[in-house]
């Protein structure tokens, strides 16, 4: 029985609670969080925002915190607390817990990082590590698979990182994001840049003369669907007003780097791509969902709106830049959404289809960077000179993100539908000294692992689904003799385990089981070959359903591979 119900039974009279049920809200705190928020709107879709920028001036959530917050923005503090614990970058200390040291080093453990030593590293630093001062910590993909292993510093990326190199930046407290050099919109636009979105503004185009170009140029989504894109853009506009726009800038895909490349070099090409695409669908606002993985974009592309704002060149939308927290799935465009609506990001059932009822219920268009990239340039040169390359059947020009065991890797502009064995001979300077090829993801994790043998088939969407892989955003990782391909594939399903929303049963559980089974020392292939079927039939959305491509590429691929 409580005091109260004690006090109560004496005097027979019912006595009230001093405070509400629940955690009370401490006004130090609140204060401290009113004070950040300034006079920001209290919207609920800017939760992940808010919860951003207490971790950047705190280092951490606390439980005092996220109650202050929640009632703040008028929230429970169940939809504040789950929506912190979703993400991996939000480190939330309940109460009583010891908040993480002021200092995170995150190593890249994906694919193309663990075969460059990542493992070896992070025991390394985590042996020479004060835990007192520095918090060392596996992350997935951190989009430079071309210079891996990777190591961020605080919110510096160290490339081909050695225990060394990061513990130099630590000392010498490079935490910040280095800004590379890119084309502002001064530069972009003495090249002529932006003159395609003022004849859509003026009228000197029309939205279906546009469409039409990027139709015929047969210009796909190239974020790993490969819809074709002025389909898209024709659904959208057939759905009644207002209409919404959201930029997907979360490739999340181990091996994907391309977006990062395009964001950090040319970012006003993508943005007039944008923008024009905002103007054809008639959008009231565009949401750009950024990776939080790059914070130097971030500062390339706050810097760069405001300037195109300043400059009259966004008349007909509104731009509103959101940052991600650290989670894969939210490059599902369905999860993107609800991450942008400031929810955890779970994929939604469809139908309906984003097209039809996307951000806060509206028709959105959803389109992927690279995509985007090629609007004006497309519309500038014509259709006939895109679809003039490619070869294989392929049509157009693909960015391909190749790491792995290539003498040069990087982002690689080649004709869609060139091989892989065209790839690396003609665009990587061949395979590294010593190796051998053995094996190559297509189209990263998803898209599972085929053999050497497979070197001459085109790289092009519908060519690999009969071998039972696909292409998806182009990320091409080269496996050598040298790679045990058993361990790749583990390392496949480790990083689908760890990135599962665990909204539906057979991917959160299934992911997990396929780990354990994995990591014996004999495989049971009837029962891996059970669960992969029962998470790529029953699971929400293409992260279950392609989790099992890795490990049934080994059994189709690789007999000669031990897993009995």
């Amino acid at each position: 029985m409580t005091e109260i119900a004690r006090e109560a039974a004496k005097t027979g009279r019912r006595k009230t609670r001093p405070t509400p049920k629940g955690r009370q809200v401490d006004p130090a705190a609140l204060d401290r969080v009113r004070a950040l928020l300034g006079n920001a709107p209290r919207q609920r879709d800017l939760l992940i925002e808010y919860l951003h920028l207490i971790q950047d001036a705190f280092g951490h959530l606390s439980a005092a915190h996220l109650a202050a917050l929640a009632q703040e923005m008028k929230l429970s503090q169940t939809e504040v607390y789950e929506v912190a614990t979703f993400y991996a970058h939000f480190d939330v200390v309940k109460e009583g817990e010891t908040p993480p040291p002021a200092l995170t080093v995150r190593v890249c453990d994906s694919l193309s990082c663990m075969i460059a030593g990542a493992d070896s590293l992070i025991d390394s630093l985590a042996a020479g590590a004060d835990p007192a001062a520095v918090r060392i910590v596996r992350a997935p993909c951190m989009g430079r698979c071309e210079a891996a292993p990777v190591a961020e510093v605080g919110h510096n990326h160290v490339v081909d990182a050695t225990v060394g190199t990061v513990e130099a930046a630590i000392r010498a407290g490079r935490t910040h994001p280095e800004i590379p050099p890119y084309q502002n919109l001064a530069a972009y636009r003495e090249q002529g840049g932006y003159r395609l979105l003022e004849d859509c503004l003026n009228g000197r185009r029309t939205p279906d003369g546009i469409i039409e170009i990027l139709s015929d140029a047969g210009l796909r989504g190239l974020g790993g669907a490969g819809f074709p894109t002025g389909q898209k853009w024709r659904f959208v506009r057939a759905e009644a007003r207002p209409r919404l726009m959201a930029v997907n800038a979360d490739e999340g895909e181990p091996g994907t780097i391309k977006d990062r490349y395009y964001l950090e070099t040319e970012p006003h090409k993508v943005l007039e791509g944008m923008l024009v695409a905002a103007w054809a669908v008639e959008a009231e606002a565009v949401y750009f969902y950024l990776r939080d993985e790059y914070p130097g974009i971030r500062e390339i592309l706050l810097a760069e709106i405001a300037a195109l704002e300043s400059a009259g060149l966004a008349p007909h939308t509104e731009i509103h830049l959101r940052r991600g927290a650290g989670a894969y799935i939210c490059g599902e465009e369905s999860a993107m959404i609800e991450s942008i609506e400031g929810k955890r990001g779970l994929p939604r059932h469809r139908p309906p289809y984003v097209s039809q009822n996307g951000i806060f219920g509206r028709p959105t268009l959803v389109n992927n960077v690279e995509t985007l990239l090629w609007v004006p340039v497309i519309v500038e040169k014509g259709a006939d000179w895109f679809a003039s390359h490619g070869r294989n059947g392929g049509k157009g020009l693909r960015s391909y993100s190749v790491s792995g065991r290539v003498r040069e890797p990087g982002v690689k502009l080649a004709p869609a539908g060139v091989t892989l064995a065209e790839l690396i001979d003609e665009f990587c300077g061949g395979m590294a000294e010593g190796h051998t090829l053995r094996g190559f993801l297509p189209g990263g994790a998803s898209g599972g692992i085929l053999p050497a043998s497979m070197a001459d088939e085109p790289l092009e969407f519908g060519v690999l689904e009969k071998y039972g892989s696909f292409v998806g955003s182009h990320a091409v990782v080269v496996l050598s003799d040298r790679d045990e391909m058993k361990a790749c594939a583990l390392n496949l399903m480790q990083f689908f385990e760890d990135e599962s929303c665990g909204q539906c049963t057979p991917c959160r559980v299934g992911t997990e089981k396929a780990v354990k089974l994995m990591q014996r020392q004999t495989w049971d292939e009837p029962l891996l070959e059970e669960l992969s079927a029962a998470m790529t039939d029953a699971s929400i959305c293409g992260l279950g359903q392609a989790a099992a491509n890795p490990l049934l590429s080994i059994f189709r691929h690789f007999p000669d591979e031990p897993t009995s």
